[in-house]
């Protein structure tokens, strides 16, 4: 289960901790632009936590396939007004930074933020793995492979991509774990330079890439693995985002990541009545 350090405090978890989504681009996938203005965002968190939110996770770079690459500068200046605004709204929430820059995360830590949530497991700044390392901040590694620029398009992995996420760990493990005792969570980036079928064996099989007891994080949030085999679209895909939701806890995630708060916490809840 999930245990972190930040700000002085331990932050413990006796079941799997939910992590709402929260965009602050205008291009992402399936919310950019929804919540433009710091009046919506913060409604929008306020709903969230109320709903059962463990941790608020602010990004400000759209990942989405074809996305445009931001400056650092545009980055920061969507992203750090917006934090110390939530931070003083929500002073006891968690929250994550979805950032794979090594500045952009010091501004957010510096600022009050509680979790760094790096997409590319500190393959895309080298700057990023030293940071986290020698400060031992909470650090979500996600595997993805290829640069920034081809993250959907180059080394698409079809197959073995348990082992493969798996040695991706601990690799960046071995570095980060050369600066002394750290607080990691592993992600196995569904949705990234992989098939959809394995999109499929990465949900199925939690257990083949986990690393010692390292607690997991699963973001299938109105991805294409669902709206694909569905034939359907981001929009209409929350009921198979709760259907592998549900599943992924069944297999043992410790994390989801989402942006239908109420919709995983209620699966959390039947799944925990399941005693599974």
């Amino acid at each position: 289960m999930l245990r972190i350090k930040t700000r002085g405090h331990f932050f413990s978890f006796d079941r799997p901790a939910i992590m709402g989504i929260m965009n602050l681009t205008p291009d992402s996938f399936f919310d950019g632009g929804n919540y433009q203005g710091l009046n919506s965002i913060i409604e929008h968190c306020h709903k969230m936590i109320s709903e059962g939110a463990d941790i608020i996770d602010l990004g400000a770079f759209s990942t989405r396939p074809n996305c445009g690459i931001i400056s650092d500068k545009e980055e920061a200046e969507r992203m750090i007004p917006t934090l110390k605004a939530v931070r003083k709204e929500f002073p006891d929430i968690l929250i994550s930074i979805d950032t794979f820059r090594q500045n952009i995360a010091y501004q957010s830590i510096e600022e009050g933020a509680d979790i760094i949530n790096d997409i590319s497991g500190g393959t895309f700044d080298d700057k990023m793995i030293p940071y986290i390392g020698k400060n031992h901040i909470p650090y979500i590694l996600m595997h993805i492979t290829g640069k920034m620029e081809t993250m959907h398009q180059a080394d698409i992995i079809s197959d073995n991509v348990c082992e493969k996420v798996r040695q991706f760990f601990k690799n960046q493990l071995d570095i980060l774990r050369s600066f002394g005792e750290q607080q990691v969570i592993l992600d196995p980036g569904i949705g990234f330079n992989k098939t959809i079928e394995c999109n499929f064996d990465l949900l199925k099989g939690i257990d083949d890439y986990r690393i010692g007891n390292l607690p997991i994080l699963i973001g299938i949030s109105h991805k294409s693995l669902i709206y694909k085999t569905l034939d359907t679209t981001p929009a209409k895909a929350l009921n198979g985002t709760t259907v592998l939701n549900t599943i992924a806890l069944m297999r043992g995630a410790d994390i989801l990541r989402v942006h239908d708060v109420k919709e995983a916490v209620e699966a959390r809840i039947l799944v925990g009545k399941t005693n599974i």
